[in-house]
């Protein structure tokens, strides 16, 4: 059933699905837990006395849900007619004609879904992702994002490593959610809007190869459901003593901050997972 109607919201008009997802926005926030965490983090990048970037993030994160099916389940070409903008596509141009392997970080930011679906257009694309349990849903996700000869994925594993690795080496691009929490032992604590959050080494280790080049990657969501903008942005350089966690958080911060309703604050991204040493000072700050 579940399956059934994400197949048929597939079909709707994305302003449709939009305007649901503000609904479903509110209802979520009625969460005390959810609404502690959104706020909170907000708060953390300065935004707790801007009440409307709070309304619009509300009803943005609702958004991301609503209009999955149709970035997942729609037919291809009109999932990708629903691109108005590719800036910063010289970028990526640049890397290929130099056939070097390219990785995509993409936070949690606007529709990024499309911007995998957008990319993968452009040349073999390998995503690091870690399955769901619900059965139902990861059959919907590993459709969407297995569909089509340029498209595969990776295991969030040391298989899934070599096989991210081996596609760098064939001067493939790869991508990867940086500001996933990783688990124990797989992160280290670096700075994300002035606090200590667990960073993935793995999305670190990967942007210092001199072969591959690192961009920064967003689907921005427009307004009323007209579609979506890619922006394109490469890693900037790194500051004196910063760490490549750090300068990951750096450039998402700066992305994020184009449009921070956008952003899905209401992901606990500054949790400690099971098992991993509380931040200290020397951490937090690298």
């Amino acid at each position: 059933m579940a399956l059934a109607l994400m197949r048929l919201a597939a079909r709707a008009p994305l302003a449709v699905l939009h305007a649901i997802g503000v609904a479903l926005g509110w209802i979520a926030y009625c969460s005390p837990a959810y609404r502690r965490d959104l706020r909170r983090n907000l708060a953390l990048a300065g935004y707790d006395r801007d009440s409307r970037v709070r309304r619009a993030a509300v009803g943005e994160a609702g958004k991301m849900i609503a209009e999955a099916p149709k970035i997942l389940l729609d037919a291809r070409e009109r999932t990708l007619a629903l691109v108005r903008a590719f800036h910063g596509r010289e970028h990526i141009d640049r890397a290929r004609a130099a056939g070097r392997g390219i990785v995509y970080l993409t936070p949690h930011f606007g529709c990024f879904e499309i911007a995998g679906q957008a990319i993968a257009e452009l040349g073999p694309l390998t995503a690091l992702y870690r399955p769901t349990k619900i059965a139902w849903l990861r059959a919907v996700i590993e459709q969407g994002r297995i569909g089509g000869l340029n498209r595969r994925v990776a295991p969030a594993d040391l298989r899934g490593v070599r096989i991210l690795l081996g596609a760098l080496k064939r001067g493939e691009a790869i991508i990867v959610l940086p500001d996933q929490v990783p688990g124990s032992g797989e992160g280290v604590w670096a700075e994300f809007f002035g606090e200590p959050a667990y960073t993935m080494t793995l999305a670190a280790r990967l942007v210092e190869r001199k072969d591959s080049v690192c961009l920064i990657v967003t689907g921005e969501r427009l307004p009323r459901g007209a579609g979506f903008v890619l922006h394109v942005r490469p890693l900037p350089a790194a500051l004196a003593g910063e760490s490549s966690e750090r300068r990951i958080n750096r450039a998402l911060e700066e992305a994020i901050r184009t449009r921070p309703e956008q952003y899905l604050w209401g992901y606990n991204r500054y949790k400690r997972p099971r098992g991993a040493e509380p931040p200290d000072a020397s951490e937090a700050s690298g």
